[in-house]
């Protein structure tokens, strides 16, 4: 990438301003010029320093951060699904797309191949990025829970102009889509607790999660969500980032039990516990959430933190002997059914 691509302010988006910044400004949510966590929220974990996170970066990071092998996976033809089927198909790390009801959803689309504004970064792991946006059917909702690189990706989005009726997204990350040119009548952005009537019996809260935001130096201009999705069969979970928190349980409570909860699984790090999930609280969030089934995200595509790739997985399966939660762990590009009871996935991460 040229630095003139680089330094192209429309990669990192653009800050909220206008009737939008003044709507930020009446969330109960947003207090101090930014956006809150329900609990205090540091960015590291008491004891932790950016010295010692930088260190650990350099120094400490597993050998096997990325597989010594291509990722399998599978390439289902989307374009040609039967429209009266439930399914879902996982792209790797946090996106996905869903059928349901007749229904198309995407949910933090990244298919270009790398999750940073800068394309030699962050790539993907051989065999994760084998989708790309003319793969997609057009898109009934896009849904967006925050805008950091690895779910709100620009290359993408810009390719998606044209396939996506109706974007949905945190309360700010709309100044984002703006700027990149979408129209304004087909973003809704959502603030936690507001819900937005779908149409055809679609309902779609949205909910809390812990986190932040931010695509440059200044953090918490947009917020970050999670999504309670309603339909006419089924309830699910959409967690986009979280470290674990009453949330969950508060969620359960109001909205639960779920058929099935999405909820992250990796770059995690006990430096910076409060806003990812660690390996041994996953589980207890879908707990929490009254789920009947977990599809565990946010791995097996890029390396954003120093545990090995594939441990996210092995450790929640390990967990889960105690447990014993049905978990789906799909290939990449593999049809979930989302109302078959009995579908066996294998352990594809398994060399």
């Amino acid at each position: 990438m040229s630095s003139k691509t680089f330094l192209k302010p429309s990669i990192f988006g653009k800050a909220p301003s206008g009737k939008r910044l003044e709507r930020i400004k009446q969330s109960p949510n947003y207090r101090n010029n930014a956006f809150q966590n329900q609990s205090v929220t540091p960015d590291l974990t008491d004891g932790a320093t950016y010295f010692s996170v930088v260190k650990d970066m350099l120094f400490k990071k597993d050998k096997r951060r990325e597989p010594d092998f291509e990722i399998p996976s599978l390439k289902t033809d989307l374009l040609s699904l039967n429209p009266n089927e439930n399914v879902l198909i996982w792209f790797g790390h946090s996106s996905y797309f869903m059928q349901i009801d007749g229904k198309k959803f995407l949910v933090d689309p990244v298919l270009s191949g790398n999750a940073s504004p800068v394309s030699f970064t962050t790539k993907a792991f051989k065999g994760s990025d084998n989708y790309n946006v003319e793969d997609l059917p057009f898109i009934d909702y896009l849904i967006i829970t925050h805008d950091h690189y690895d779910h709100l990706d620009y290359k993408t989005i810009l390719k998606l102009k044209t396939k996506v009726a109706q974007v949905i997204t945190s309360l700010g990350t709309g100044e984002h889509l703006e700027h990149w040119g979408y129209n304004p009548n087909s973003i809704s952005e959502t603030d936690w607790y507001e819900t937005l009537q779908l149409s055809d019996g679609f309902t779609l809260h949205a909910t809390p999660s812990r986190h932040f935001s931010g695509r440059g130096l200044k953090r918490n201009q947009a917020l970050w969500t999670s999504f309670v999705l309603q339909t006419p069969s089924l309830r699910i979970f959409i967690g986009g980032d979280s470290g674990y928190d009453k949330h969950f349980a508060e969620i359960g409570n109001m909205h639960g039990p779920f058929d099935l909860a999405i909820l992250e699984n990796g770059q995690y790090n006990k430096n910076w516990k409060h806003i990812h999930l660690l390996p041994d609280e996953i589980l207890q969030a879908a707990i929490d959430l009254k789920t009947k089934k977990l599809l565990p995200v946010h791995s097996s595509k890029f390396a954003l933190a120093l545990h090995a790739w594939d441990e996210p997985l092995e450790k929640l399966m390990l967990s889960n002997l105690k447990v014993n939660l049905p978990i789906l762990t799909p290939m990449i590009g593999e049809t979930v059914n989302l109302l078959d009871e009995q579908q066996v996935f294998q352990t594809w991460w398994r060399k």
